[in-house]
């Protein structure tokens, strides 16, 4: 006799299907963990129990309220992609930080937000099992956290260093669950590197910021590994110029989404001429049209005009509103946040591009 519950064939065709924010764009809250002092992480779900389908490395833009406005946020998985139920992301509260503090203060177990994504390209080379390097500074931690998890779930051969720098010891996010895993992944080396030993004074290990001498010694064979690097913008750049002292090839160097790119600019009088100029953008997934001029950017124009485009920092560093060019052309001014191969294949960053003709986006 089958003695399963009616509904069992309906909730296993929920857990089945994939959450996708075009159909709805609601997620619960499930759970709230104090990582730090300033540091938490926030677990989500979909209402209806879908599973989510994301790579390690993603993000996930939050649309937010915030005392009546309207905020967007860009913050990384944390969490495995083999744990599809639901998925993490881990918050720093930051001094001043208007959506940080509230997400600290606020954001609760049932609580409901709205998000869209995955979103990004800071994922693994799709080789097979490459020697890694996996470089975090601070709360950058996050996506590379990611991606251990996921190695560490797969049960698949590593060889992985994961390098994690901080204030304190007190400051070194997961350091208790990063020593769990060194403990059974075999393959996985750990350094924690602190700039000093405040609160803990018996801290075992060196102290200081990543340097060339430093690195070299942990990571004799980093020209081997392909390095993926998250942290602050300094943090990013130290480590970039290290690594291509010791060896490490360009391809072989990934950062989230910021490597900086360099594209040919139109000629002066040409933006001159389009700025007094208004031109005809179409979305052509979304049927709408809007009038942009030429001394306006596309993504500002389409905010006020109800176009759904996802976007988060607004001054072409994320990546996040990045789109495809059907046609036309635009005057682009960004600051890292689209790489000069994406250029090549018509993409664009709406957020600081100025149009130059009539454009078509695939949006």
């Amino acid at each position: 006799m089958d003695t399963r519950s009616p509904q069992a064939p309906a909730a296993r065709a929920a857990l089945d299907a994939v959450w996708n924010p075009e159909e709805d764009d609601a997620l619960v809250c499930l759970d709230v963990q104090q990582e730090t002092h300033d540091v938490k992480t926030f677990t989500f779900a979909s209402r209806e129990g879908k599973r989510f389908a994301f790579k390690a490395g993603q993000y996930f833009l939050f649309d937010l309220e915030h005392n009546g406005e309207a905020e967007n946020r860009c913050y990384s998985i944390s969490s495995s992609p083999h744990r599809t139920n639901a998925f993490s992301v881990t918050v720093k509260r930051v001094p001043g930080g208007k959506i940080s503090n509230w997400l600290h203060d606020t954001l609760v177990p049932g609580a409901t937000v709205k998000a869209s994504g995955p979103l990004g390209h800071f994922v693994r080379p799709e080789t097979s099992r490459p020697k890694l390097l996996l470089l975090s500074g601070g709360s950058g931690i996050t996506p590379v956290m990611s991606i251990l998890r996921e190695i560490a779930d797969s049960c698949e051969p590593a060889d992985v260093v994961f390098m994690h720098a901080g204030r304190t010891p007190q400051d070194l996010i997961f350091r208790d669950e990063l020593a769990c895993i060194a403990h059974r992944l075999k393959g996985l080396r750990l350094h924690f590197l602190p700039e000093t030993v405040a609160g803990e004074p018996s801290w075992p290990g060196l102290t200081g910021r990543i340097s060339k001498d430093y690195i070299g010694l942990a990571v004799p064979d980093i020209a081997e590994r392909t390095v993926m690097c998250c942290g602050p913008a300094p943090f990013m750049a130290a480590a970039r110029g290290i690594a291509a002292e010791l060896g490490v090839a360009g391809p072989n160097y990934l950062e989230e989404s910021f490597d900086a790119a360099v594209i040919d600019e139109p000629e002066i009088p040409a933006v001159q001429e389009a700025a007094a100029k208004v031109f005809q953008v179409t979305f052509s997934k979304q049927a709408r049209s809007i009038d942009v001029s030429g001394d306006q950017s596309v993504l500002s124009c389409a905010k006020k005009a109800g176009v759904r485009i996802p976007s988060s920092c607004a001054n072409g560093v994320c990546g996040t509103c990045k789109s495809k060019l059907a046609s036309g052309t635009v005057d682009m001014n960004h600051n890292g946040g689209i790489r000069q191969r994406e250029i090549d294949a018509g993409l664009f960053l709406p957020c600081c591009s100025k149009p130059l003709s009539d454009l078509v986006i695939e949006r």
